[in-house]
């Protein structure tokens, strides 16, 4: 994480020397630099940095960081250290953007008390966005992951549905689904079964991004089509679009319009296999005179997707000038 560290007096700059033993950060001090400009710092400190921390009034950091916080989602990690160094604050975002893991092991290299607000961390309470971070998961809809909070600190019944069965139930929460007042549910499918979420409001959905798509295509295919295409196949296998981790397809295919602009559709990363790579695992595959003849390996998106380290979940599905292979990682 990039850290900014803000000083305003002789006393703050004592207490940056100190923390600097221990993490690395970059220091905008009002007492060493001639021209600080305490706006153009706050202003580039709020969009340039992952973490920063205020050695001042908690008053002096809320004015500064005001006119720039967006999101709970986007906002920086932000840290109040008053100058005698008694106490290390979590002022914004405390879950997503990391500030009360950051309060707590700031406070140890200081040895001063931390202060976390945060409700669900006071209870004990595993919020909905811990969970999506600790996990690597997406959260789709923030105003639903408040709601669930609010229920869990008023101590309803949450429930909590692992379609994979890999997160354990977390603390605060259900996997006994009867008579739930909100469910926390990790899936990759677009609609969730109804047998789960019956009667159930709110429901948060965390999506696992673990979906591989390996593409083989002719040269210039239409990028509207592939797009219409791929979308329908993933509505058809109830595959929620933003589960695709991976675009993968053959070297010859990186420059295709089409497939780069799928990726940028889906905001995915593109893998790209060399024909070397894929001729070491083709035979595993039923693959095509005409693709060898043309490119020099038998098939492609197969081969993509098993290259990715996924395990396929839908074989090659032949689409009218396209191919698409879907798997999981």
């Amino acid at each position: 994480m990039k850290y900014a560290v803000i000083t305003f007096t002789k006393e703050g700059d004592k207490i940056a020397q100190t923390l600097a033993l221990s993490i690395k950060f970059d220091l905008y001090s009002k007492k060493n630099e001639t021209n600080f400009n305490f706006k153009e710092v706050s202003k580039k400190v709020m969009q340039s940095y992952k973490g920063i921390i205020f050695i001042s009034s908690t008053g002096i950091a809320v004015r500064a960081i005001a006119p720039y916080i967006k999101s709970k989602n986007l906002d920086p990690a932000v840290l109040v250290i008053d100058n005698s160094c008694n106490y290390v604050i979590s002022l914004l975002s405390g879950h997503l953007g990391g500030a009360n893991e950051l309060t707590l092991e700031i406070s140890k290299i200081l040895h001063a008390q931390p202060v976390i607000t945060t409700a669900t961390d006071n209870l004990g309470i595993t919020a909905p966005d811990m969970v999506a971070k600790n996990n690597g998961l997406i959260i789709l809809d923030l105003k639903k992951a408040k709601d669930l909070t609010v229920l869990l600190i008023e101590g309803k019944k949450i429930g909590f549905f692992d379609e994979k069965g890999i997160i354990k139930t977390p603390t605060g929460y259900s996997s006994n689904l009867e008579d739930i007042s909100g469910l926390l549910c990790v899936c990759s499918k677009e609609s969730i079964n109804k047998k789960i979420i019956a009667n159930t409001t709110p429901t948060l959905k965390l999506i696992r991004k673990n979906v591989i798509l390996g593409i083989g295509c002719r040269k210039d295919f239409s990028s509207k089509k592939m797009r219409q295409t791929v979308i329908r196949i993933l509505k058809e296998y109830n595959i929620d679009i933003v589960t695709v981790k991976y675009i993968s397809t053959v070297s010859l295919k990186k420059d295709e319009v089409a497939i780069k602009e799928l990726v940028e559709y889906f905001k995915c990363q593109l893998k790209i296999f060399t024909i070397e790579d894929i001729m070491q695992i083709q035979n595993k595959f039923c693959g095509s005179d005409f693709v060898e003849q043309t490119i020099g390996v038998r098939a492609v998106c197969e081969p993509c997707v098993e290259l990715c380290g996924a395990k396929i979940t839908k074989s090659k599905m032949k689409l009218s000038g396209m191919t698409l292979c879907i798997g999981e990682v």
